[in-house]
């Protein structure tokens, strides 16, 4: 290789770096740009989060908005870029019966975006591992703490759900037993529950899991241990509500309808009279 050709080899291996130099100059420039244009504009009045009322919620059914926002760890005002989503789910999803929430931030205009998932309370629990009194009569439960249970079977306490809202109104259904014994079952039969006939039920006795007591406008109904067969039962409630126009509807101790097929009414059993006079 002659002396020409290698200069001008050398010659371009020198454009080449000083291409690269001046294209790594230009993104290191770029970068700082970038950077200080964030920092100028995260410091910018427009940039700035100053009411409750620039958190927009969304997806809530039953805990007001105001609420919501109240419980949100933010202080007013605060750069929009300074706060921190999953900071404000975490603290969210503590101190209210939310089971997902999404924080997102929003620039036109300068806000927040809060989705929320709640659990919604279907229930009052009662704790309790008293066993119902035997013969249909409604032993009450004693040493009992009530809690809300969900449609996935989970316990909100009670205090933390009043507290958010007063207005808040509490589930009329009652459940009362041990929890971690009915938990894995509850979700299927309040599904069952609800798409079933339109039956009254106001309390479900599981303080015994071979007897699973429901308290109906008929009365109490024995329904032995949840099964399969709980469908059946309640279309048979369903059938027997006509007694509840009959005069002696009053008197039933209790429907079995252990045997779905068979279903007996208990009733009091007579007792025996004295008669005055001489024996």
């Amino acid at each position: 290789m002659s002396q020409t050709e290698l200069a001008q080899r050398r010659q371009k291996l020198r454009q080449r770096r000083r291409v690269k130099f001046l294209q790594a100059s230009w993104r290191v420039v770029a970068v700082c740009g970038l950077t200080a244009g964030v920092v100028w504009a995260a410091t910018l009045p427009t940039w700035v989060i100053r009411r409750p009322e620039q958190v927009r919620i969304e997806g809530n059914h039953f805990i007001p908005v105001r609420t919501l926002r109240s419980l949100l760890p933010i202080p007013y005002p605060q750069s929009l870029f300074r706060v921190e989503p999953q900071l404000i789910a975490r603290e969210l999803q503590a101190r209210a019966p939310i089971e997902a929430v999404i924080v997102s931030r929003q620039l036109f205009p300068p806000g927040l975006i809060v989705q929320v998932k709640e659990r919604l309370p279907v229930a009052i629990a009662v704790t309790s591992d008293d066993r119902p009194a035997p013969g249909g009569t409604a032993k009450p439960a004693t040493a009992a703490k009530s809690g809300l249970l969900d449609e996935k079977g989970m316990i909100i306490p009670l205090e933390s759900y009043v507290s958010l809202d007063q207005s808040l109104k509490l589930p009329t259904l009652k459940v009362i037993g041990n929890p971690e014994s009915y938990r894995s079952s509850w979700p299927k039969l309040y599904r069952e529950l609800m798409q079933g006939p339109p039956i009254n039920v106001s309390e479900l006795d599981w303080r015994d899991p071979a007897n699973l007591i429901l308290k109906t406008e008929l009365g109490l109904v024995y329904t032995g241990p949840y099964n399969a067969q709980f469908p059946s039962q309640l279309k048979v409630i369903d059938r027997m509500r006509r007694l509840s126009k009959h005069p002696s509807v009053s008197q039933i101790t209790y429907i079995d309808l252990r045997n779905p097929e068979a279903p007996t009414v208990q009733m009091p059993k007579p007792q025996n009279l004295v008669k005055s006079g001489n024996p």
